[in-house]
This record gives C-alpha cells, sequence and structure tokens, in this order.
C-alpha cells in the first residue's frame, strides 16, 4: 500500500469512529496520522524498511503496528471489524455540508440510509423532515450539500500544490546543469485550486536533470520519461510535468506554459498583426520564416510592444489594454507588508502566547500585530467573555510596552457575527478595544437577504474596523455563503470599513474578483493570515498572490502602512 492508500484508510477510520461517537481524542488521533502520512515526501514503504515508522509526526508504537499490518498484508483486521459494525459508504455521506457524524448515524438508525444515493433519494421524497430536529429548510440545505459535492473537482489546494512544486523545482535548481527555472501553469498564476503541477527549466544538458527529477523522493510512479518532458505521480497524489528549455528559447515557453489560455490566445493575435506566428519556441516571420528567440518574459513583452505584464493577472481580463496604455497596477508586493492584524494565541484556540507570536511577528519584519482572539459565541475555539478579553488586554499591554519602540503589540477581537445579526460583545466593550475584526463562523447556509443583512450589521457598527473572511468558504470543501456582495460593498464604503482578504490557502477570501472590485470602490482593504501558529505567518504569500490576481495596490492595503497612519485610520473612520 501506498501512502495516500494508509491515510485514506486511517481518514476512514476517524471518520467511522466519529459516527460510532467514540471519544474525540482517539478520532483526532487517526486524522492526525493521515495528515501526517499525506504530507511524508518519502514512500513509507521505504520509511518501514528502514524501521523508522514511528519517527513520522504522530505515530505512535499502536498506529505504527497498523501501518507495518497495511504494508505487508494489505489490509487492516481493525478496520475490517469497524467496518463490520459502520458502513463504509457512511463516509461519502459525512462529505455533504450540513451533516455531521450525529446525523449521519440518525439517518443511518431511523431511516436506513447508507449511501449518498439514498439520502438524496430520501431528501428528495421529504423524508428527512419528518426526523426529530429536521424540517423542510434543513432538508432543502442537505439537498443543496449534495448538488455541491457533485460540482466539486479534484483540483488541490494552492497551499498543498505551492510546497510540493517549490520542493521538486529547489531540488532542480541545484543542479550545476540548471540555469534558471519556475513554477508555470495555474500555480504560477496564484489561482486558489490546481490540477497537475507545471516545472520549467532552463538548460542545454537535460539528461541528468530529468534523471535527478524522475529520482526524486516524492516520485510514487514514473509516467512518462523523455529528453525534454518527463512526469511522474507524487505520493501526496498531484500529477508533475517538468520541460526543460534551451535557454535561448526560455521566455516563449515560460510565457506559454504560465497561461493563461485566454492570456495566451490574445497574444498570439497581437503578434499575427505585426506578421508574425507564436508558440511555445519563438517568434516566426510570417513571411520569411526567420525566428525572434526569447530568452526571458520581458522579451516576448517587447517584441509586442507591452511592459512585462506579471503573471498573476494573465487572465485576459484587461491586462493587455492596461499594457498597451502604460496603465498596468503596481501590485502589492509581499516586503509591502507592515503588519498583521488577525491571529490567535492561547487565550482561544491558537498554539502559542502573546509573547511568543509577538517575537515571531518581529522576527520576521513585522512592526506591528494586532491579538484577535475569538469571542464568547464560538466556544469550540475556547472564545473569550467581556471579562476575559479585558484580562488578556493588559497581558497585551504588557507584551507591547516590552517589545521596544520599534514593534507594536495591539488589542483586538475577531468578533462573531451571531446567527440572529447581534454582535457578540456590546459597544461598551467593543470601545476599548485598538481593533475589531467581526466575522461569520455559523449558520453559513442562511438564506441570502439573512445572512446579508447580518454583514451589513456589522458594517454598520460603528466599533468594526474589519469584516473577516467575508464569505465564508472553506477551499475546496465549503462553497461561499450567498452575500449580496453589492450590499456587502456600499455598506464598507459607505462606513469605510475594512475587508480582509484571508491569506489561508484554505480561504483565499476575499477572493481576487471580489477584492478587485473593492479596490476599485475605494473600500481598504487587508491581507491577514489569521495566524493560530508563528508557522502560519508564511501564509501570507498565499494572501499577496490572491490580492496580485486582483490587480491590487499597496497604497489601499491598512497592513502596508506604519502603526502611526494605521492607528489614524482607526481613529478617523
Amino acid at each position: 500500500m501506498n501512502n495516500r492508500q494508509i491515510a485514506d484508510t486511517f481518514e476512514t477510520i476517524a471518520d467511522l469512529l466519529q459516527i460510532k461517537g467514540e471519544i474525540i481524542h482517539r478520532v483526532m488521533a487517526y486524522r492526525n496520522a493521515a495528515d501526517a502520512i499525506r504530507e511524508l515526501p518519502r514512500d513509507i514503504n521505504a520509511i518501514y524498511a528502514d524501521g523508522q515508522l514511528q519517527q513520522i509526526p504522530n505515530i505512535g508504537a499502536t498506529l505504527a503496528e497498523k501501518i507495518e499490518e497495511l504494508i505487508t498484508t494489505g489490509e487492516l483486521e481493525f478496520f475490517n471489524r469497524l467496518a463490520a459494525e459502520v458502513p463504509v459508504t457512511l463516509v461519502d455521506v459525512l462529505k455533504v455540508e450540513g451533516v455531521g457524524p450525529k446525523k449521519a448515524k440518525k439517518f443511518w438508525d431511523e431511516l436506513g440510509i447508507t449511501t449518498l444515493e439514498q439520502l438524496q433519494e430520501a431528501a428528495a421524497k421529504g423524508e428527512l423532515q419528518k426526523l426529530s430536529g429536521m424540517g423542510k429548510k434543513s432538508e432543502d440545505r442537505i439537498l443543496a450539500g449534495i448538488e455541491s459535492l457533485s460540482r466539486r473537482t479534484d483540483r488541490i489546494s494552492i497551499g498543498i500544490a505551492m510546497p510540493l512544486a517549490l520542493d521538486f523545482l529547489n531540488e532542480l535548481l541545484k543542479l550545476p546543469q540548471v540555469k534558471k527555472g519556475h513554477v508555470a501553469g495555474s500555480l504560477r498564476r496564484f489561482r486558489e485550486t490546481i490540477g497537475d503541477l507545471d516545472l520549467l527549466v532552463a538548460s542545454d544538458d537535460p539528461d541528468p536533470i530529468m534523471e535527478a527529477f524522475i529520482h526524486h523522493q516524492s516520485v510514487e510512479r514514473v509516467l512518462g520519461h523523455g529528453p525534454s518532458k518527463s512526469s511522474i505521480e507524487t505520493f501526496q497524489g498531484p500529477q508533475v510535468d517538468l520541460k526543460v528549455i534551451p535557454p535561448e528559447r526560455y521566455g516563449t515557453a515560460l510565457v506559454y506554459f504560465t497561461g493563461s489560455k485566454q492570456h495566451n490566445v490574445r497574444l498570439r493575435e497581437m503578434a499575427q498583426n505585426i506578421g508574425l506566428t507564436l508558440n511555445e519556441h519563438a517568434f516566426t516571420n510570417l513571411e520569411t520564416g526567420e525566428e525572434t528567440l526569447c530568452a526571458t518574459e520581458e522579451e516576448v513583452y517587447a517584441v509586442l510592444g507591452l511592459p512585462y505584464i506579471p503573471p498573476e493577472i494573465r487572465e485576459d481580463r484587461g491586462e493587455l489594454e492596461a499594457a498597451q496604455q502604460n496603465n498596468l497596477p503596481d501590485l502589492i508586493q509581499l516586503s509591502d507588508i507592515k503588519a498583521d492584524l488577525h491571529m490567535h494565541t492561547t487565550w482561544s484556540d491558537g498554539s502559542f502566547s502573546i509573547r511568543e507570536m509577538a517575537e515571531a511577528a518581529k522576527a520576521r519584519g513585522l512592526s506591528y500585530i494586532v491579538i484577535t482572539d475569538h469571542s464568547q459565541s464560538l466556544g469550540i475555539a475556547n472564545g473569550l467573555t467581556p471579562e476575559r478579553l479585558l484580562e488578556q488586554q493588559a497581558e497585551v499591554r504588557k507584551v507591547d510596552a516590552e517589545m521596544g519602540p520599534d514593534f507594536r503589540v495591539f488589542h483586538g477581537t475577531e468578533m462573531d457575527i451571531r446567527a440572529d445579526g447581534t454582535l457578540d460583545f456590546p459597544d461598551e466593550v467593543l470601545e476599548k478595544l485598538d481593533v475589531v475584526i467581526a466575522s461569520i463562523h455559523v449558520a453559513q447556509k442562511q438564506d441570502k437577504d439573512q445572512i446579508t443583512q447580518r454583514a451589513l450589521n456589522a458594517i454598520r457598527n460603528p466599533h468594526v474596523d474589519i469584516i473577516g473572511h467575508p464569505r465564508g468558504q472553506l477551499l475546496p470543501d465549503r462553497e461561499p455563503t450567498q452575500l449580496d456582495m453589492d450590499a456587502v460593498f456600499e455598506a464598507a464604503a459607505e462606513h469605510n470599513t475594512a475587508l480582509e482578504i484571508n491569506a489561508n490557502p484554505r480561504r483565499l477570501d476575499l477572493d481576487a474578483a471580489y477584492a478587485r472590485r473593492a479596490q476599485e470602490l475605494g473600500i481598504k482593504l487587508v491581507i491577514n493570515t489569521d495566524a493560530h501558529h508563528p508557522e502560519n505567518f508564511e501564509l501570507i504569500s498565499y494572501g499577496i498572490g490572491t490580492a496580485r490576481r486582483g490587480w491590487v495596490e499597496a497604497q489601499n492595503v491598512l497592513n502596508t502602512w506604519d502603526a502611526d497612519q494605521f492607528l489614524d485610520w482607526i481613529a478617523n473612520r
């Protein structure tokens, strides 16, 4: 069995245990083990052969024994016993948004539903609403969840794809034969989800590069191996394609394989208008057949009379017209970020203290942060009561004073917007805080009018400075809420309330299209990591990529400002 098969087995065990009603710690043991195995850069069979199973994170003696059983026999007695108690097909039912373990068990116990098809049939017949705790709205949400499930693809999150692609690329860049290299395709354009991974390197000597590529430690299977292109399948799942390009032709190839398809079509049309053809190899004169080679992307655009167009905006959404008018946006860069305004500590559901988060942020070169632990309604995240919030403020002020004049620590909250539209803290509490983020975490399947009104209530509150992850999406599992974004934008512009681009690759919310619209309307944006651990500060690059896709410029992002300018904005809102 390979990494994915063993990880999937443990993930299924976790789901079945949860349906059965086992304690959460036992469930999480299998779930955490599945995550650790899925992210392994080596074949787990090789790790087993080396006697190092217990060196895998979250793998102790008991789970190591189960992995050994799977590797040596191809099955697991414990899984078979569990599957005899709880139908394995109920795991598919759990994938429907709004169906948790308790509901799945209720459907099974009371209606004999064990498959997704049976659930859909029962919901269509109105049988679910006859159960206790269920109604017509709940039934309709389940039908909508099943429909949403059918729209999902096998594309993976950029948060999985980017580290994997960079791991391959960075190893290749160490080879003396490689002159330069890039991630290409939709990943280079920072699309939220990715299919196959594309890598390009420039070299005159491809053979040793291809050998190194197909023998990378993450390779499970070689799908194709040639002199200029090879394809492999990784233990983590995605396919990776490598193309080795002669250095003198690298620019046209990189433009071509970066895409998008629509952008490339427009480039070819522009080339034809000046008597040239354009493909991944070169420009060719239509009359003489003479080639014009481009070693860089800048040269490609220069042949067409254009300035360089950043890859994130190559979507044929006005970038070529802007380039022709010398009016391309000055896109935000990672170096522009001076602060992170959204993070969590051990006071709620974070893993590190206020001081530890502050020290980690300072070490990354930030100038200030805002501590924004959850509010009281989010019990699952150990949300703070007003009393605990004010206790926390004293600790924040102490840490702020001790960090020195070049780094500030401000106090805020990520406050829940409750299901009834009220806010989790009264105004007399909010006015004591430096920064207030309001977010929707519960009742996300409310109808458009209801959930929009909740957002508007928060935006109109004078103490709310920022709306966190406004649409509530979780990629690729949870679709966005049904917010009326036109109404949200209108209110945010009127009340000078900022909107967040949440940099966590599972969120990336606001997405690029809405971020671009917000900027056009003069609405201020923030790009935050929503960090629960110091390592999460690294996620800011995904938020920057999303912002760049949305044509966002640094001047419109609050956390590119210095602390005094930011505080002035807060004070004068």
